[in-house]
């Protein structure tokens, strides 16, 4: 059986990071649960002040399962390296060759750029090839 996880970010600005790591992932914004039309509906009856509202916002798979990845509104900027990182895949399969693998690898991390990310160096080792990046609030992750 699969136990479900849930990963967190930090942020400054979780809607602006989650909107993000939709993206990098292929994941959508949480719906407020079936009771409920709106978060705002929501926060009303759980008694959540408007001011409060904006502090946190999860992602989900989109169509399949997976980990839910919760935002939260931190007041203080990243100041060091992280310990743990996600790979975010590309589409590349590790069998094509390696200059195919490249080119597939390139395609996404220009698409995350134009979403907000910041390109680093591409490695190559033990038959892998991968990107590094940063994510908006500088949070480095790979694509692989």
């Amino acid at each position: 059986m699969h136990e479900q996880f849930q990963v967190v970010f930090d942020a400054n600005d979780p809607q602006r990071l989650a909107a993000f790591w939709a993206k990098a992932l292929n994941y959508e914004f949480q719906l407020p649960p079936p009771e409920f039309e709106s978060w705002d509906e929501f926060a009303d009856k759980m008694g959540i002040p408007p001011e409060d509202r904006d502090k946190m916002v999860a992602l989900v798979p989109k169509g399949k399962t997976g980990n839910r990845i919760l935002f939260q509104k931190v007041p203080e900027p990243k100041t060091a390296k992280n310990r743990v990182h996600i790979d975010v895949p590309s589409g590349a399969d590790r069998n094509t060759p390696k200059l195919e693998q490249l080119g597939i690898i390139e395609s996404k991390v220009a698409e995350l750029v134009e979403a907000g990310g910041t390109a680093g160096q591409s490695h190559s080792e033990f038959g892998a090839v991968w990107t590094v990046m940063e994510d908006p609030e500088g949070n480095t992750f790979c694509v692989v």
